[in-house]
C-alpha cells in the first residue's frame, strides 16, 4: 500500500511539475507583448506591403513599448514570407503582412507547404489599395465602353502588361477580358517598373496597375486612366469612374494588406493586436501617410477579415480556373 502512495504522490508531483512548466511557456497575455515582434512581409522594401507594415508597425511600437521589426521575405509571389510565418511560434511575437497574393496563390499553385486559410488567424484587414486601368495615349480609347469596343473590332490585336503571371493586374485583366467578351494578348514582365516603362514606351497598349504605381504618368499625361477598380471612385480622382459603373457590373479588384498571425496564437492576443492597430488605423498622421502612398485604411474584425479571405480565394479561384493560368 505504501509503495502505491508513492507512486501516486510522484505522479500528482510529476504532473503538477509539467503543467507549471506549461502554465510558464504560455505567454502572458497581460503583459504582452513583453519583447520585440516581428513582422514578417513577402515583399522588398518600398513596396506597398513593406509601407503598411512600416508605418503600423512603428505606431504600435510606440503604444505597446516594444518593438516591431519588419522582416522582409520577398520571393515566390510571397509564398517564402508565409510559408516561414505559418511555422512560427503562435505566441505572438511573430505576425505576417498578408496580401491579395496570398488569396491568389492559394489556388494558382497546385501545392504549398502550407494553407492559407487555415494555418493563419486573421487579425484586421489594415488597408487596400485601388488599381486602375490605363492606356496609352496612342489608344484611340477614352473609356471603358470605347476599349471594350476597339478590343471587339481587333480581337487579339491589342497586348496588356502585366507584373507577372498569377499576379493580381494579370487576374484583374483577366477577370475584365471574361465579363467584356473581349480578346486581349497578355505579356507578362517580371515586375510593375518594367511593365509601367514598356506601357509609357507604347511597347504594350494598356494595363491594370496599382493606382500609386501610375497616377503620376496620368497626370503628366504620359498615360490615360480609363477607370478605377474599386466599387467606389477615388477621393483623389472623383472624375475617374469605376469599372462597374462603366458597363461592367459587380467589376471589382484591389490590393489589399492584412495582418495575420499562426493559428493557434491565443485569441486573447489577436483580440488585443486588433483593438490597437484599429487605433492606429484611426489616427490622423497614420491615414495621411497611407494617403500619399494612394492606399486606403479599412480596420474591422478579425471575423470580418475571415470572410473577406473566404470570399476572395473564391473569388479568385474563378478567375483562375476560367483564364487557365498557372505558377510560373
Amino acid at each position: 500500500m505504501k509503495h502505491v502512495l508513492r507512486a501516486i504522490r510522484h505522479l500528482v508531483a510529476v504532473l503538477a511539475l509539467a503543467w507549471f512548466g506549461s502554465a510558464l511557456a504560455q505567454p502572458s497575455v497581460a503583459a504582452y507583448p513583453a519583447k520585440p515582434v516581428r513582422v514578417i512581409a513577402g515583399f522588398p522594401p518600398g513596396s506597398g506591403a513593406d509601407i503598411t507594415a512600416r508605418v503600423i508597425g512603428q505606431k504600435l511600437g510606440e503604444a505597446l513599448g516594444q518593438q516591431f521589426l519588419i522582416d522582409n521575405r520577398p520571393g515566390a509571389g510571397s509564398n517564402i514570407a508565409a510559408d516561414l510565418a505559418a511555422k512560427a511560434a503562435p505566441d505572438g511575437y511573430t505576425m505576417f503582412l498578408g496580401t491579395v497574393a496570398n488569396t491568389i496563390n492559394a489556388t494558382l499553385y497546385a501545392r504549398l507547404p502550407f494553407d492559407f486559410a487555415r494555418d493563419f488567424a486573421p487579425v484586421v484587414l489594415a488597408a487596400s489599395a485601388p488599381n486602375v486601368l490605363v492606356v496609352h495615349p496612342s489608344v484611340p480609347a477614352r473609356s471603358v465602353a470605347e476599349l471594350i469596343k476597339l478590343a471587339k473590332a481587333r480581337p487579339g490585336q491589342l497586348n496588356y502588361a502585366s507584373s507577372g503571371t498569377g499576379t493580381a493586374p494579370h487576374l484583374s485583366t483577366e477577370m475584365f477580358k471574361s465579363m467584356a467578351g473581349i480578346n486581349l494578348v497578355h505579356i507578362p514582365y517580371k515586375g510593375s517598373p518594367q511593365a509601367v516603362t514598356d506601357l509609357l514606351g507604347g511597347q504594350v497598349a494598356l494595363m491594370f496597375s496599382p493606382a500609386s504605381t501610375v497616377l503620376p504618368h496620368v497626370k503628366s499625361g504620359r498615360l490615360r486612366a480609363l477607370a478605377v477598380t474599386t466599387s467606389a471612385r477615388m477621393p483623389s480622382l472623383p472624375e475617374l469612374p469605376t469599372v462597374a459603373e462603366s458597363g461592367l457590373p459587380g467589376f471589382e479588384t484591389v490590393t489589399w494588406f492584412g495582418f495575420l498571425v499562426p493559428a493557434t496564437t491565443p485569441r486573447e492576443i489577436v483580440s488585443k493586436l486588433n483593438a490597437e492597430i484599429v487605433k492606429v488605423l484611426a489616427q490622423p498622421e497614420a491615414r495621411q501617410q497611407f494617403a500619399t502612398q494612394g492606399i486606403d485604411v479599412i480596420g474591422g474584425t478579425p471575423e470580418q477579415f475571415a470572410a473577406y479571405i473566404r470570399d476572395d480565394i473564391v473569388k479568385w479561384t474563378r478567375v483562375i480556373r476560367e483564364s487557365g493560368a498557372r505558377a510560373e
